[in-house]
């Protein structure tokens, strides 16, 4: 075994356990031969630097301004941010991702890597404003605000506050209804362009959901937030249904394996914000939501969401946060919109800390890439990253996990989670080489099954029907 990683695993558990004993994270900077950002390159020439750069007012920022400003805080900050572009838009704009962290450009084993996307659909422009003034909070009150310092020392957060600057080129502002620049610049909506698990998704592939893609599958986020407008309400997976048709209607809950925890992470968001756990609607014809949360599908289902992709696919929970009445505000509104969000975002971001995390091992201490993680009774496969970590969020209970992997016996470990601190898990599976020389033990590769249908007389007419519409129409 490399005993550069041996010290450097040794190194992360010892202060994942202070955490356990103590309350509280210390700051640990792994060796950047092991931990280096090789998942998304960061073009250092991008990361201009500049002696200081402008305050950030309360206004909307063109492409152009928030690259520049984006820049200047790189430079102003370089200790704590980190600027990278995952890809650019049909018309050629960078996806610019900031990251705010104690190390900004190495991830930190052990501890979880987080985001937020804004400004997926161009025309709802509140949240690509508040990533933007998140950035400034985080960095300026890194050395003045003890739960900041303990949330950056021990995260790495991954801000992108537009992933649509070509509608957002073409939207404008007073406009909080209309639909015009929704789309990207060749007509599509980005969040019905992913990989659907209930239903075949056939719409052609666009750049930005294929950079968003491609980052989210070389960087294991642990959570996830979707900042969109028109609406006042954190929505939770699944947004897809096996009875699309008719879940127009009947408004039905597609119930996720987790769902007690995108419950809990809905309701952190709702409840830290100054108005959306009230439930209240935006408009006297539209949805109210008791406690400001909703269940996708409840709400209304929809095909290629980015939500139930992250889930599904990269086992990151990502729930969508509609945070403004109005798609597109008036600026001298911004102040409010970000006073009201604050805290939420804050908040949130720190519920990757909850649950259970650790590292599978061999039993020479080398870590197991691509382990299937399964807690029993959850139909739903995580996996490790390259150093061997996991990240479950769970709220207090008994569990068991379900470890697997190829080559090595399976094993399944019972653990418990309490409410005050996280649980440090270390699984070491055992090499299930046979003796006559047979082949490898292989861990069964199931996908989640989607959740039960609805049981009674409508249920039987909904999957009738469909069985029927699926023969016709195919």
């Amino acid at each position: 075994m490399n005993l550069q990683f041996k010290w450097t695993l040794w190194t992360a558990n010892v202060f994942l356990l202070m955490n356990i004993l103590t309350g509280a994270f210390g700051q640990y900077a792994p060796s950047a031969a092991y931990a280096t950002e090789d998942d998304v390159s960061t073009n250092l020439s991008e990361v201009e630097s500049r002696e200081s750069g402008p305050e950030l007012e309360f206004k909307y920022h063109d492409h152009e301004e928030m690259t520049r400003y984006l820049r200047a805080i790189s430079a102003r900050y370089p200790a704590l941010t980190a600027l990278y572009s995952i890809g650019k838009s049909v018309q050629g704009r960078d996806l610019w991702v900031m990251v705010v962290s104690a190390s900004p450009y190495e991830h930190m084993i052990g501890k979880p890597d987080v985001k937020y996307v804004a400004n997926i659909h161009g025309n709802e422009a509140v949240g690509r404003e508040l990533l933007l003034h998140l950035i400034q909070y985080l960095a300026t009150a890194y050395e003045t605000d003890t739960y900041i310092k303990w949330l950056l020392d021990n995260t790495r957060i991954h801000l992108m506050p537009s992933m649509n600057p070509d509608g957002f080129l073409i939207s404008r502002e007073g406009q909080c209804d209309t639909i015009h620049g929704r789309h990207n610049a060749r007509r599509y909506d980005l969040n019905r362009n992913f990989p659907d698990f209930f239903k075949t998704n056939t719409k052609q592939p666009q750049p930005e959901t294929e950079a968003v893609k491609e980052w989210i599958s070389k960087i294991q986020f642990v959570v996830s937030g979707s900042l969109h407008g028109g609406a006042l309400v954190a929505s939770y997976p699944f947004d897809n249904t096996p009875s699309a048709i008719f879940q127009n209607y009947a408004h039905t809950p597609s119930i996720a394996p987790d769902d007690d925890v995108f419950r809990h992470l809905a309701l952190v968001y709702s409840n830290n914000h100054a108005k959306m756990s009230r439930g209240v609607s935006c408009t006297s014809g539209s949805s109210r939501f008791e406690k400001g949360i909703t269940n996708g599908a409840a709400w209304y289902p929809l095909t290629g969401g980015m939500q139930d992709y992250n889930y599904l696919w990269h086992g990151c929970m990502e729930i969508t946060l509609e945070i403004s009445c109005c798609k597109y505000p008036p600026a001298h509104e911004l102040n409010k919109y970000w006073q009201d969000n604050k805290q939420s975002l804050i908040k949130f971001l720190a519920e990757a800390h909850r649950g259970a995390h650790g590292f599978v091992m061999d039993e020479n201490g080398n870590p197991v890439d691509r382990a299937s993680i399964r807690v029993k009774g959850r139909d739903v496969t995580y996996h490790t990253t390259k150093y061997g970590e996991f990240w479950r969020i769970l709220l207090p209970g008994t569990y068991k996990l379900e470890v697997a992997a190829e080559g090595f016996l399976p094993q399944e470990v019972e653990f418990f989670v309490i409410e005050s601190h996280p649980t440090l898990l270390n699984v070491t599976l055992h090499s299930a080489k046979r003796i006559d020389g047979g082949p490898y033990y292989r861990p069964p590769s199931l996908p989640p099954r989607p959740p039960p249908a609805p049981s009674g007389l409508f249920s039987t007419l909904t999957n009738s029907i469909n069985s029927f519409v699926s023969n016709i129409f195919g």
